[in-house]
């Protein structure tokens, strides 16, 4: 009996917290329609320190900070909103605007047809949906296998044997793409600047030269961390160092 009141209360407070959670979000997108983009902004903060985070929860509070001409928080929520969601095409369009914000432009270095290949269609999913995708098609060849297994005809043996096999090998590649991917996402620490204008220094000091000048909103690649000072990189290449308060690194909960 304390059991089945223990799940019920876990069950009603889930609710509960969801019922809260739509209705924040709701007057949140209210005050947005209205034009109080700063109450819009504090409300979807609320439901971000709650942890209910998604695509759509970062995709309207970049649209809040565009309408207030925040460049940096522009662009650091659309980035955020690819992150859960690379497929949310309303974020990728809107992040094209905001980057145009932006004083610094940077050309990415050319990229070879298997980075492109991989940014254009691997990318499109996350390793978690890739790993969703390993999912079916082992039961899937685990299904044709068997079919496989137990077809009387040799016309019948053949058909599935070719098909269990193609499905096996698809399923290696999967395995593959989604290892890539979990790689690729848990080295590549990206960053959005916060400061408006910064000097990024040849080493981890502050009496070290200045080799580049970048401003509020551009995105870069942190390489390497030495006490308060972050090792980072443009998408052109270039390599220096900042301090942490120049930055915001992209993370979701």
């Amino acid at each position: 009996m304390k059991n089945i009141i223990f799940i019920l209360t876990i069950i009603i407070s889930g609710f509960a917290t969801a019922q809260t959670t739509d209705e924040l979000f709701t007057k949140a997108n209210t005050f947005y329609k209205e034009g109080k983009y700063q109450e819009a902004i504090d409300i979807y903060n609320q439901i971000e320190a709650n942890k209910e985070v998604s695509s759509e929860l970062y995709y309207n509070l970049g649209n809040a900070y565009y309408k207030l001409n925040k460049v940096a928080p522009t662009v650091y929520n659309y980035e955020k909103a690819l992150k859960l969601n690379p497929l949310n095409t309303d974020a990728k369009n809107n992040l094209i605007f905001a980057n145009r914000l932006t004083l610094d432009s940077i050309e990415e270095l050319p990229k070879s047809l298997l980075q492109q290949f991989n940014k254009n269609y691997l990318q499109k999913l996350t390793y978690n949906e890739w790993a969703i995708v390993c999912v079916f098609l082992s039961f899937l060849a685990a299904i044709l296998f068997l079919v496989f297994y137990f077809a009387e005809t040799p016309n019948r043996k053949r058909l599935f044997f070719v098909f269990s096999s193609l499905s096996f090998l698809l399923l290696i590649a999967t395995i593959a793409i989604t290892y890539n991917q979990f790689n690729l996402k848990k080295n590549t620490v990206e960053a959005i600047i916060f400061s408006e204008e910064v000097e990024v220094k040849n080493a981890p000091t502050e009496n070290s030269n200045d080799v580049f000048t970048i401003h509020e909103g551009t995105k870069v690649f942190v390489l390497d961390t030495v006490d308060n000072w972050k090792k980072i990189k443009l998408a052109d290449g270039k390599i220096g160092w900042t301090i942490d308060e120049n930055l915001k690194i992209i993370t979701t909960f």
